[in-house]
């Protein structure tokens, strides 16, 4: 029988009303697609290669957003793609600071920008100006006619311009520079951050594995906080829209040679530490400052290392809008490794 004489059969369509038919459907798809798209969060990191960057990253990626990693050479572009898992929402380019023009165009259509970018040792060929200053004065030219809502920058526990340290001292200046620009901005203030992998965790863990150490003033207060915490943080300093300076750390302080002997703690072990005064510390540092023109260590990095770091944080987690810190203990276990 044919279609025709059954009753039962459904008329045929031609091919141009069949794609009539489906031509709503697929433009509701895209149209879907694109509203989506342009729901996505989009975020701006530069200084993206280091360890809290490439954590940041993973989290953001983890979440859906859009990210565009900024890093100033080739090798640290390879590094952060091997460290990333590779996606279409992430993009890695490699700009100078100084060029402003780029790193606006880099910027387009982001919604936050997160700057990392910051050295605790200076060199002749990396001032302190070079790293902060200047690159902070980059960035808020550079994203002051973009779609970017908000900057969170990374600063040190301590950091202020009058400050007699001079790596102190600039992180302030360039915390000044920041808060002074277009684009509203929140600065986090952190003393050591611990995260696995990373060279606050490889450092416990060697002193923890030692029967004893010594290390410079021993009774200098340390308040660790964990990387997870931070990126945490700087999210929430974004999506708030936070603006001016928070200073925040984790949720015990304790001295440094405590630190070395609760990191041994975690692998069953004991360790005993030995202090030598600072001014011993200095005292070579300025040897090496005279006579070497990449000296290992400076008095102002051990100036920086040598801060008491004891501050009550339940103001910033308030403001920031978080409920809890990873306690000390846990953050050891996840971080401190046997040798």
């Amino acid at each position: 029988m044919s279609d025709e004489q059954n009753p039962d059969s459904e008329p045929l369509q031609d091919d141009a009303a069949v794609s009539a038919a489906s031509a709503p459907d697929s433009q509701a798809e895209e149209a879907s697609e694109e509203e989506e798209e342009q729901q996505r969060e989009s975020w701006f990191i530069t200084g993206a290669n280091g360890n809290l960057g490439q954590r940041l990253i993973r989290e953001l990626l983890s979440e859906g957003a859009n990210v565009t990693a900024v890093v100033r050479s080739t090798r640290a572009e390879r590094e952060l793609a091997r460290a990333v898992a590779k996606s279409p929402r992430l993009h890695i380019e490699v700009i100078d600071f100084a060029e402003t023009l780029l790193l606006a165009q880099a910027a387009y259509g982001a919604q936050y920008a997160v700057h990392l970018v910051g050295i605790l040792k200076a060199t002749k060929r990396a001032p302190y100006a070079q790293a902060h200053e200047a690159s902070c004065t980059s960035l808020s030219r550079a994203l002051k006619s973009t779609s970017v809502e908000h900057i969170t920058y990374l600063s040190i526990l301590g950091a202020r311009p009058s400050s007699s340290n001079l790596c102190l001292a600039s992180k302030g200046r360039a915390e000044r520079i920041l808060h002074r620009s277009a684009t509203p901005a929140c600065t986090l203030r952190v003393p050591m951050v611990i995260g696995e992998r990373d060279y606050a965790s490889k450092m416990l863990s060697q002193r923890a594995n030692l029967a004893s150490s010594v290390t410079f003033r021993a009774s200098s207060l340390e308040q660790p906080i964990y990387a997870d915490d931070l990126v945490a943080a700087i999210c929430s300093a974004a999506r708030l829209g936070l603006e001016g300076g928070l200073n925040l750390a984790g949720p015990e302080s304790l001295s440094r040679a405590e630190l070395y002997s609760r990191a041994a703690a975690v692998l069953g072990r004991t360790t005993s530490v030995r202090s030598i005064p600072m001014f011993i510390g200095h005292t070579m540092a300025w040897f090496l400052e005279l006579f070497m023109a990449e000296p290992p260590v400076t008095r102002a990095m051990l100036g920086v290392l040598d801060h008491d770091d004891q501050i009550d944080v339940a103001k910033a987690l308030r403001i920031l809008e978080l409920e809890q810190l990873t306690d000390l203990d846990t953050m050891l276990r996840k971080t401190v490794t046997k040798s």
